[in-house]
């Protein structure tokens, strides 16, 4: 038997392109939450960005996103962000930062971020390789290379991903 490579160990990834603006990934919310609870660290969710036009604030608020990682607390954050969209198109980027505060971040360094553009990079590497690999809307989920479009109905997608994940799952035991 050979030893396992770090590849062979580390846990399948499923991309979650999203867009904080965005109604559907409010939705898809319920079932991110159930697939971490099924397979906690078994299966690593990666939040990517994919900011609409038609979304004037969705641009910033991926970046906002971008920082709540470097602070330790991004998936709360998208969360939090994502639970009161209307908020967000109502009030913009003074509501990222107060959902930051409220969060027990450094609001300061949301503020910072915002301004000097230190995460835009990271969103504009995302759109680009979304873009690249078909996706249109959000949200959009890829899994052991396949993509599936949540954009136009969330009915039965966690199903196919969890098929998709136990499948991956199942080989790294073989």
């Amino acid at each position: 038997m050979s030893e396992s490579s770090p590849e062979a160990a580390a846990a399948p990834v499923l991309d979650v392109w999203c867009e904080l603006q965005c109604p559907d990934c409010r939705t898809a919310l319920d079932d991110l939450r159930a697939l971490r609870a099924r397979y906690g660290d078994r299966l690593e969710l990666r939040l990517r960005h994919f900011p609409l036009e038609k979304h004037r604030h969705s641009f910033a608020a991926a970046q906002a996103a971008e920082e709540a990682l470097e602070q330790e607390q991004g998936w709360a954050y998208v969360e939090a962000v994502l639970g009161r969209v209307e908020e967000l198109d109502r009030r913009g980027e003074p509501f990222l930062i107060e959902v930051a505060r409220e969060l027990g971040l450094d609001a300061g360094e949301f503020d910072t971020a915002l301004i000097d553009g230190r995460h835009i990079l990271i969103v504009d590497a995302d759109h680009a390789e979304g873009k690249a690999i078909g996706v249109t809307g959000t949200p959009t989920y890829v899994i052991g290379g396949e993509r599936l479009d949540g954009g136009k109905s969330q009915e039965g997608l966690r199903e196919r991903i969890e098929e998709i994940a136990d499948r991956l799952l199942a080989a790294r035991e073989d």
